[in-house]
């Protein structure tokens, strides 16, 4: 897609054209995120609402800068590991439990991007979604599957969740579905901004249910909550600056595994070839050796992010790979020195870019959903670790590890380069690393860096399976197999393992835009 006055991109068309309206209308980048944000808790609350949480890069273009916003809730001031061993708890939590609900944070998100970067009230903003919510629309084929689905195995756990139903069912494709109680919700926030959803009925309601089923979570947790601005990180690859998001989101994964590729000739390979993806598969071992341990809520853990992004230090890693073989065993390193998913993004015509992820986690989250809220609540708290030594354990208060992350890179004159996410738990950083390699090594636009089958670390664990997609030759994967890397190749439905992606990119010269959204989603990108 092309366009030069603005560009939205994201897994749900009639989401993307909530957003365009916004742009339409005079709005900014900021603005049409928040719109497109909110109607895709409409037409795909399988992966993303309210009753989760959000990040966020903003690139101004006036200043160049690009600001980050940490939309992510945390647990309960009653949560702790010493209740959930009490409670028979002792190797982790189902992942539906009460108590990996994390108080939402995607509500204060949006709220604290249009007040700091938007330039249109919040009622204007949140319109589209609420007439979504409200008249009723056609389902997308691949958002009806999970749907049905999510009905059956995680909205059934909530008297509440028959809301997000009908009659109890997940739509077909082409069905329209209306969602009455999501647009009471909605309205309410736009009328009352996030006080309305912090400290009003639909807190109580929170609170209530949550604790119906078990849980601990108060209306005092959700009043305390709120959102935070972070210095964002970023590193250099190949005359580009690649920025995320801070921990507690993991992606500083993408920034050392690029780190890692960037010490190596990619460009005379192979995109698909054995040879690119052993050293691509085993940087990012590397990198998730690192996050895996050091990525955590920093009010708790510091991590040495300096030295983590340093170049000597991905030089040091880099000398562990094997060009032969697949390492048998990697462990984090020791830094020394200074120290489900929906994604959107959006380039407005002035050139300013949000790069937007808002999720529940685990499709529906935990399908608890509060009476006449139709908010499903998100079970992030799942990623805790239970062990009191580790940086990312359970504590009253944090923050967990978190997937979800935005990503942007800019040019070295510090114009945009390109807005860009790729869904999908720990592919998220994986994802980052191969459309960035496709766009700068390969030259490709971003649609086909978005088509390229791709590779997926099971688990950030180093002994993880290698997912390889569909389109990924049988004899790659059997060299890949006898350099000692255990893969297995994915095909139909179980393709949305390799996430789901868009890209805007942004010609400096001319402010023309190019923009791509991935073809294992419903989306599109569309501009004017």
């Amino acid at each position: 897609m092309h366009a030069r006055n603005g560009m939205v991109a994201t897994s749900q068309p009639l989401a993307a054209m909530a957003g365009l309206r916004i742009l339409m209308a005079g709005g900014n980048a900021a603005d049409a995120a928040v719109a497109t944000a909110a109607a895709l808790n409409a037409t795909e609350p399988t992966s993303t609402g309210i009753g989760g949480d959000c990040f966020a890069l903003y690139y101004d273009a006036s200043s160049r800068e690009v600001t980050a916003l940490n939309g992510s809730g945390r647990a309960p001031a009653a949560l702790t590991i010493d209740l959930l061993r009490e409670q028979g708890f002792k190797d982790g939590l189902p992942s539906a439990h009460a108590h990996t609900i994390t108080v939402p944070g995607a509500c204060a998100g949006w709220c604290d991007l249009v007040e700091r970067h938007g330039t249109m009230p919040l009622a204007e903003v949140l319109a589209p979604a609420i007439e979504l919510a409200e008249e009723g629309f056609p389902v997308a084929p691949i958002t009806a599957h999970n749907w049905r689905l999510g009905a059956r195995h995680q909205l059934v756990n909530s008297p509440g969740g028959r809301e997000l139903t009908i009659d109890g069912r997940g739509p077909e494709a082409g069905e329209i579905v209306r969602l009455p109680t999501l647009a009471t919700t909605l309205r309410t926030v736009a009328e009352g901004g996030k006080e309305a959803f912090y400290r009003g009925d639909i807190a109580r309601r929170i609170a209530e249910t949550v604790q119906q089923h078990g849980g601990v979570m108060t209306t005092d947790d959700l009043a305390w909550h709120a959102s935070t601005w972070d210095e964002p990180i970023s590193t250099t690859y190949r005359g580009l600056r690649v920025w995320e998001c801070p921990p507690n989101g993991q992606g500083l994964a993408a920034l050392i595994a690029l780190n890692i590729v960037e010490g190596f000739d990619l460009s005379e390979q192979d995109p698909l070839g054995v040879d690119r993806l052993h050293l691509m598969i085993e940087s990012m071992r590397l990198a998730f050796a690192d996050t895996s341990w050091y990525v955590a809520d920093p009010a708790f853990a510091q991590a040495p992010l300096e030295s983590l992004l340093s170049k000597r230090y991905a030089e040091q890693r880099r000398s562990l790979i094997n060009r032969e073989r697949a390492t048998a065993d990697t462990t984090r390193g020791a830094p020394v020195g200074a120290s489900e998913t929906a994604y959107l993004t959006v380039v407005d015509g002035a050139g300013n870019a949000c790069s937007f992820i808002n999720s529940l986690y685990v499709g529906f989250g935990t399908g608890i959903v509060p009476k006449g809220t139709g908010i499903s609540l998100q079970n992030r708290g799942h990623l805790f670790n239970l062990d009191p030594q580790h940086p990312n354990a359970l504590a009253p208060g944090k923050r967990p590890y978190h997937t979800i992350i935005p990503a942007l890179a800019t040019n070295e004159d510090g114009s945009l380069y390109a807005s860009f996410g790729v869904m999908g738990g720990y592919m998220q950083p994986q994802g980052h690393l191969q459309v960035v390699v496709a766009m700068v090594d390969d030259g490709v636009d971003p649609q086909a860096a978005l088509d390229r089958p791709r590779f997926c670390l099971s688990t950030p664990e180093a002994q993880s399976r290698v997912e390889l997609e569909e389109g990924i030759a049988s004899d790659t994967s059997a060299a890949l197999q006898r350099m000692g890397h255990d893969t297995s190749t994915i095909t139909g439905w179980a393709r949305s393992t390799f996430g789901r992606g868009q890209i805007i990119r942004r010609d400096p010269a001319t402010g023309a835009l190019s923009g791509g959204s991935d073809l294992r989603a419903d989306g599109a990108a569309i501009g004017w």
